[in-house]
């Protein structure tokens, strides 16, 4: 026998299938819709539906669009010399958050994971290669998740791109500043000790 009515109860079970949320989130965030005026859930419905219907990914990079570019492709301010590859789309908000890279962006939508059956083939390799044709791009900056399939995929751009003559970095790792040594496991300690900048 179900614990509550059965539309709040199934509200509480499409809640609990999102990431990161349990039984007691999905059960406070339903009561909260149950709550709230009428008006406030059909923002929320529609806001849902939009995100379904009115999105779609950047021609050039594969980032989320709402239109055939994303903010970032579409800012004629943007350096054409620098392009930031990342795994996701979301991997790009920490980057934006500095307020100090100007470039641009390339999306892969994954990492290289055997494993899970995800080859090169499977990623948005291709057009990142397409994009390098004109030879305006000066550098890539591989800036994938410092995780085995982060690095593995870090590790085959490089290999792919630097043939190229392009300058191919990675994003520096180690110590989060404000962060205790006594705290840092050995793969971290490892990577801050190799990513030592002279002072």
């Amino acid at each position: 026998m179900p614990d509550f009515a059965e539309p709040l109860e199934r509200l509480i079970a499409e809640f609990r299938r999102l990431p990161g949320i349990g039984q007691k989130s999905a059960q406070r965030l339903a009561f909260h819709v149950m709550r709230a005026p009428r008006e406030s859930a059909q923002r929320l419905s529609q806001a849902l539906l939009d995100v379904k219907d009115q999105l779609t990914l950047c021609g050039v990079c594969n980032n989320i669009a709402s239109g055939e570019l994303c903010v970032f492709c579409g800012d004629g301010r943007r350096s054409r010399k620098v392009i930031c590859v990342v795994e996701d789309p979301h991997n790009i908000v920490p980057i934006e958050t500095t307020r100090s890279f100007e470039g641009l962006y390339h999306v892969l939508h994954g990492a290289i994971s055997p494993l899970k059956g995800i080859g090169p083939e499977q990623l948005r390799i291709k057009s990142l290669l397409e994009r390098l044709g004109d030879g305006e791009v000066e550098e890539i900056i591989l800036a994938t998740n410092p995780t085995v399939e982060g690095e593995a995929t870090a590790a085959y751009l490089g290999r792919l791109l630097k043939p190229l003559g392009l300058k191919v970095t990675r994003i520096a790792m180690g110590i989060p500043v404000g962060s205790d040594l006594d705290f840092a496991d050995e793969v971290t300690m490892l990577k801050s000790l190799e990513n030592r900048r002279e002072v």
